[in-house]
């Protein structure tokens, strides 16, 4: 079969050499970084596809959506990862990475979805809560007599006369982290429209709509730095550490993970809806995301077995309904067959709006 052209912004004959490069003997085993919530999914399928392909068991590590993605972007050759993980969908700064690096094929896989779940320990006070209350307890500004003041709440009840008196404690996904922008967007940004803190943001920008609106959206995420919101760098074992070392604070963890654990952890409604694979797979909790895989398609018949593997994963015995990813907890995306024939074209993804 003729090789498949590599577009390139490199020379050609440059990328031909570093691909000749990679012969199974220097490297046999597929190599995968990124979202540490994406890894566990990504272990069952590795581990699941040594056991029954003739190839080495991949090799999945975490460290984040972001860096996983600036590793695949790195370049092209055996030196470099073949797969990013990731629980945020690209960005075209990362595209435009690659591009200078000579990566110019990027296959996007989305393969489900997962919501992330605020819970606490099981003997903690029970609460409903809505992205408002979350903005209103985390925020730097928050609205007091239709002005932004600065955030001084140290107790639920101070943020919502509905809520038991508790101190306001939060362990958050840190910026690196693709459960960050989701946090951000489904929940901080949702709860400062909400409570009118957006509108406010955005009158007292000098300029036109698209600066108001960026503006705005920048300060909604500005959060509190007295010590109320605590950001985790780590995976959710690190969250759930933080959270029994201190019984107040409430965490935010994947669903998934929460499900492993409902031995110990109580999970919190929001918008009066209870976080579950049905509720995310119809939309209806509201704090939900997809989930996703990038794979260099210059390593595509390259690193052995790295085409059986990306097939095997979106494969509906894994990926589908009645798969051990759903039984982990995965939301089966209902799509599944899109992404399928997707990936049997192995089409790169176009460049992303602006």
């Amino acid at each position: 079969m003729p090789a498949r052209p590599i577009p390139a912004v490199l020379p050609a004959a440059f990328l031909t050499a570093m691909l000749a490069a990679l012969p199974a003997a220097a490297r046999d085993n597929i190599q995968i970084s990124g979202s540490s919530t994406v890894l566990p999914y990504a272990t069952i399928v590795a581990e699941l596809f040594g056991e029954n392909f003739d190839h080495p068991t991949p090799v999945v590590e975490g460290g984040g959506s972001g860096a996983g993605r600036k590793k695949l972007c790195e370049g092209v050759g055996e030196g470099t990862i073949d797969i990013a993980n990731s629980s945020s969908r690209i960005k075209q700064s990362d595209i435009d990475l690659c591009t200078a690096n000579g990566v110019t094929g990027v296959m996007e896989v989305r393969f489900g979805y997962d919501g992330i779940v605020f819970a606490a320990l099981r003997d903690q006070p029970d609460f409903a809560f809505t992205p408002a209350d979350w903005f209103r307890a985390l925020s730097a500004r928050v609205v007091r007599d239709g002005a932004l003041a600065p955030n001084t709440a140290r107790s639920w009840d101070e943020v919502n006369p509905a809520f038991p008196r508790h101190e306001i404690l939060a362990f958050i996904p840190g910026t690196k982290h693709g459960t960050r922008e989701v946090f951000d967007h489904n929940v901080l940004l949702a709860g400062c429209k909400e409570t009118g803190a957006y509108d406010l943001y955005a009158d007292a920008v000098q300029g036109d709509d698209d600066a108001k609106k960026k503006e705005a959206e920048t300060r909604c995420l500005d959060l509190r730095t007295d010590g109320v919101a605590v950001d985790i760098d780590g995976d959710y074992t690190e969250t759930l550490a933080r959270v029994r070392a201190n019984p107040a604070g409430i965490g935010v963890f994947g669903l998934s993970f929460y499900q492993s654990n409902t031995d110990r952890l109580r999970v919190y409604t929001m918008n009066g809806v209870v976080p579950s694979v049905d509720s995310i797979a119809s939309g209806e909790y509201p704090v939900s995301r997809p989930l996703f895989f990038y794979v260099k398609l210059a390593h595509m018949g390259v690193i052995p077995g790295l085409r059986d593997y990306v097939t095997f994963f979106l494969s509906d015995e894994v990926a589908g309904p009645d798969g051990p990813l759903a039984d982990y907890g995965l939301v089966p995306d209902p799509k599944l067959h899109e992404t399928q024939a997707l990936v049997a074209a192995e089409r790169p993804m176009e460049p992303l709006s602006q």
